[in-house]
């Protein structure tokens, strides 16, 4: 028994067993006093009981779920580890109920705006007086809200063309109905802008729509609201123009090469030829855009006079280039010129540093909100010279520099932007994929969102943001963080069965 017991016991517990089997031999038990069977069986149960507890615990094996393993609905949500997406948002069954319900405000039908205060006297700094030093970083509200409102005039312009693209080849065409944003204003004129390319005859036989020279670009519209015109501090005059969406106009993009102002007798003036012609050209049964607005502005100067006025001019992609054209177009049409200012969305580069001139010299101020992902904003242009607007104008002093200005006002391909830039990025939206498309980058109800949310370039999106998601999501679905998609569903918010307000019923341009 004794060399039985010390083979199986580990020899760091032999006194213990030991010195417990002398008290088992020395007392008898008390309620069995005779039995060895008894004792002999504690003495095997203590045996295991040693073996066991000496026995080294066996490794935990985790397996890495499988594709399958993960349940749908709680365990796909849980997998996507959101919490490192963004890190104000938990996993959506995490969410704090202060999340969700801000969530749930901004997938909701509902169009909420920022706060539109009293301009009064401010108007004219809102409007670029100052080129809005000050007022973009952090991005005063009140400008804003402003530049959110234009961009809706924006999108007013793109539904007025889909709903009703044709043109009439054989008469004029009817006055339209635009559907706009704001009550306040009230459209004047429609634009038209006419393409100079031309296709072989076999293409309008095949597909006439790819042959369509004339198309509705924009329109004219004029605040006649005497509680927003005393809110405004002036009576307003728009200019919305869309941006590209026939063919030829898509030929027309494409033109790219700089060519002279036919109205300026500078050689060095230049802007590109495919912008130019959609704005020069006259059509079968309508007048230039050039033409149709200067004759419009006109005439709204005439009613008006007397009137504190202002000219704003916006567009989005080609209606941000035409927007330009048209700026300085209008800007010596009077003697008497209220001020002009342009805001543009996503706009490419139109001329040269020439025309740059050109308009600094008009007292044209142009804000360029431009999305830094959005490769439109890049282009065209080869050969770039730039620089902000400061440096546009100081003097030259160095023999380099000279050379360098003489090489650029020669390069055909020597482009460059104009104004101010107000810039925002994808990247910074707690609801946009970082990796967004191209598409989603340049579209025009991304645009607002991120000025929407746009706070000041160390915070970049702000937690309060007003404007509504659901655009958004129905229209970037593929571009929209997956918590977002899988919420907007939980809400039964899908694309074809959305009813938007007004304001907010408009196709995104992409």
């Amino acid at each position: 028994m004794q060399a039985c017991v010390n083979s199986t016991l580990p020899a760091q517990n032999l006194h213990l067993f030991q010195a417990k089997r002398a008290s088992f031999k020395c007392r008898k038990s008390p309620l069995k006093p005779s039995s060895t069977e008894s004792t002999r069986k504690h003495l095997s149960n203590l045996e295991k009981l040693l073996q066991v507890t000496n026995q080294p615990e066996p490794e935990q094996v985790i397996k890495a779920p499988t594709k399958g393993s993960i349940s749908k609905g709680k365990g796909v949500l849980e997998g996507l580890n959101l919490s490192r997406i963004w890190p104000q948002t938990k996993a959506p069954e995490e969410m704090s109920p202060r999340h969700l319900n801000r969530l749930q405000r901004l997938l909701s039908k509902t169009m909420e705006y920022s706060p539109r205060n009293n301009l009064g006297s401010t108007w004219r700094e809102y409007h670029g007086c100052n080129d809005w030093t000050g007022l973009l970083d952090p991005l005063d509200e009140n400008l804003r809200r402003e530049v959110v409102r234009y961009g809706e005039f924006v999108q007013a312009a793109y539904h007025g063309f889909h709903s009703n693209p044709a043109m009439p080849t054989d008469e004029p065409p009817l006055p339209r109905h635009v559907a706009l944003p704001e009550r306040s204003y009230k459209v004047m004129k429609s634009l038209y802008a006419t393409s100079s390319v031309g296709l072989p005859k076999w293409v309008d036989d095949v597909a006439p729509w790819m042959t369509q020279r004339s198309s509705w670009i924009g329109f004219v519209a004029v605040c006649d609201d005497m509680r927003e015109i005393q809110r405004m501090g002036r009576r307003d005059i728009v200019i919305a123009l869309r941006g590209t969406a026939t063919c030829l106009e898509w030929a027309e993009n494409f033109r790219a090469q700089l060519v002279q102002l036919p109205e300026s007798n500078d050689s060095n003036e230049k802007v590109e030829c495919g912008f130019l012609s959609l704005h020069k050209t006259r059509g079968t049964h309508v007048s230039s855009l050039a033409e149709s607005v200067v004759e419009e502005v006109q005439r709204l100067l005439e009613m008006y006079k007397g009137d504190t006025l202002s000219i704003t001019i916006t567009g989005h992609s080609l209606g941000a280039a035409l927007s330009l054209l048209v700026a300085g177009e209008v800007s010596s049409c009077s003697p008497q010129m209220p001020p002009v200012a342009v805001f543009s969305f996503g706009g490419p580069r139109v001329g040269n540093k020439g025309f740059v001139r050109r308009l600094n010299r008009n007292n044209i101020k142009v804000l360029r909100i431009v999305n830094d992902q959005d490769l439109i904003t890049k282009v065209p242009g080869a050969f770039i010279a730039e620089g902000t607007k400061h440096q546009q104008e100081e003097p030259k002093n160095g023999g380099f520099t000279r050379l360098l200005d003489k090489v650029t006002e020669k390069n055909p391909w020597a482009y460059t932007h104009v104004g101010t830039e107000l810039k925002v990025d994808t990247k910074m939206s707690p609801y946009l994929k970082p990796d967004a498309d191209i598409a989603c980058c340049h579209d025009l109800e991304a645009y607002l969102h991120l000025v929407d949310g746009f706070l000041s370039s160390n915070c970049p999106f702000r937690s309060n943001a007003k404007r509504s998601l659901v655009k958004l999501v129905s229209e970037q679905r593929s571009n929209v963080k997956q918590l977002y998609t899988h919420k907007a569903l939980s809400l039964k918010l899908e694309r074809d069965s959305v009813s938007f307000p007004m304001s907010s019923c408009l196709p995104s341009p992409s």
